[in-house]
């Protein structure tokens, strides 16, 4: 089974180089660098950190993270796409925790659990509740980096191509269509965006923008609502 990891990126150069140096050292079969058209040196980093023999290949896209998502599976040909936010890591064992989950035949993707990378009681709650309710609905948010089987992504017709929430919407009709694996290893995601807008502010602004979402708000309209600090 191979399997390709896709990173979109917008001026990301202050967290690429680790996420990037850590992912290449896990054994992929590829990492695809979607880039929306970063100002900063992200492209030069991408460029830095692929040693030789690495398969690290830098692509353009239209900005969007879902364009880009969508942009970057285009390029791959693996079994599986693993998409993976350019603040995020993965656990060590990650490949082999993906292959571990496809073991069952009618498992058609999967997520990972998460935490933080700044270690507080506060973060330690808010990631378990993202944990638990994940594992009860079966959504997943990007955060906990999302793999699929690439025929289901095509089937699906990969990331619906919307400002906000695609993640949401993608792991809703994904679950509709087999088992969705909800892995116990964690990757460890950035707490910045907690830290810059205050943990209580975040949390009531996600579950108003998802509550929106779910009553039927279109994501562009929710879009204004949502300063986006990554």
């Amino acid at each position: 089974m191979t399997v390709t990891v896709i990173i979109p990126t917008l001026n990301e150069e202050r967290s690429l180089p680790h996420t990037l140096a850590h992912t290449v050292a896990l054994g992929f079969d590829q990492i695809i660098v979607a880039d929306g058209g970063s100002t900063d040196r992200t492209r030069e980093v991408v460029k830095e950190c692929a040693p030789a023999g690495a398969r690290v290949v830098l692509v353009d896209s239209p900005p969007g993270r879902a364009i880009q998502m969508n942009r970057g599976a285009s390029e791959s040909r693996a079994d599986v796409l693993l998409f993976l936010h350019a603040d995020t890591e993965l656990p060590v064992n990650a490949r082999q925790a993906v292959a571990n989950a496809f073991r069952d035949n009618a498992c058609v993707g999967g997520r990972f659990d998460v935490q933080f990378d700044h270690r507080s009681l506060l973060g330690s709650v808010i990631s378990t509740l993202m944990n638990r309710r994940s594992r009860w609905s079966g959504i997943a948010t990007g955060d906990q980096t999302i793999f699929v089987r690439r025929a289901i992504f095509e089937q699906l017709g990969g990331y619906a191509e919307i400002p906000l929430m695609e993640d949401i919407e993608f792991t809703g009709r994904l679950k509709r269509t087999g088992r969705v694996a909800a892995l116990h290893e964690k990757v460890t995601t950035s707490y910045r965006r907690w830290k810059t807008c205050g943990p209580m502010r975040t949390i009531m602004l996600m579950w108003t923008l998802r509550a929106l979402y779910w009553l039927g708000v279109s994501p562009i309209r929710l879009q204004r609502f949502y300063a986006s600090v990554r």
